[in-house]
């Protein structure tokens, strides 16, 4: 029988130097989400947790640890206050500027004045975007799911969202109207300070699945 690394993740401390539990689901979308105080202060910050829910209203969710002196994330309050947040596709091009805006900051200064990044503010409300961001989701705050934690780091704010409006740069378009996800190259976050970038891609096809399937799996509308 093999040997194999088994612990408790809640009660007992990692056999391991280095705790693998962030470094096995992976690799996680990157919430790079931008969004405005109710006095103007623009923030913008990358969420490991980030993920689409459904496609029928299309939905969005990102969970926030708060800090360990128990303060909630300025992008939690802000989706909260003003009702909107939007998602920038974080790519490798942006790799820096995504590092750098996860730096804390005081709620009264913005992230955008230390990144170098073109500002384009969105339709529905003005939060602003990065413009060099291929895939831009303007998302519509829908409500906030809150787990306490065993410490103040540890509780975590959930936010809901449906997407109201999406940007997609043309030149990252295909001729067969698919997006280019290896000219895009998408980051990823794994553990530690690792990530990824998608630059190779492979189809599978579910066996025997119908039309109806096949296109939803594809993305299709029927």
């Amino acid at each position: 029988m093999e040997n194999v690394v088994k612990y408790n993740p809640a009660t007992e401390p990692s056999p391991l130097p280095y705790s693998p539990f962030k470094s096995c689901t992976v690799p996680r979308p990157i919430g790079w989400l931008s969004s405005v105080s109710t006095t103007g202060v623009e923030n913008i910050a990358p969420y490991s947790q980030w993920q689409n829910l459904t496609f029928d209203p299309p939905m969005v969710m990102f969970s926030a640890n708060q800090y360990p002196d128990g303060r909630r994330k300025d992008t939690v309050i802000n989706a909260e206050s003003t009702g909107w947040f939007v998602w920038n596709m974080a790519t490798y091009p942006l790799r820096e500027a995504v590092n750098k805006s996860a730096m804390a900051l005081g709620p009264e200064e913005s992230e955008f004045e230390h990144l170098g990044l073109t500002r384009t503010y969105a339709e529905n409300f003005p939060v602003p975007m990065v413009q060099e961001s291929p895939v831009k989701f303007e998302c519509k705050y829908h409500s906030t799911h809150r787990i306490p934690g065993a410490s103040a780091v540890g509780t975590v704010d959930i936010i809901f969202a449906t997407v109201e409006t999406v940007h997609i740069d043309d030149e990252v378009i295909t001729v067969d109207g698919r997006l280019d996800i290896k000219k895009i190259e998408p980051i990823a976050r794994l553990g530690y300070f690792d990530y990824t970038v998608v630059r190779e891609t492979f189809e599978m096809r579910v066996p025997g699945a119908d039309q109806d399937a096949q296109m939803g799996l594809e993305g299709r509308a029927a």
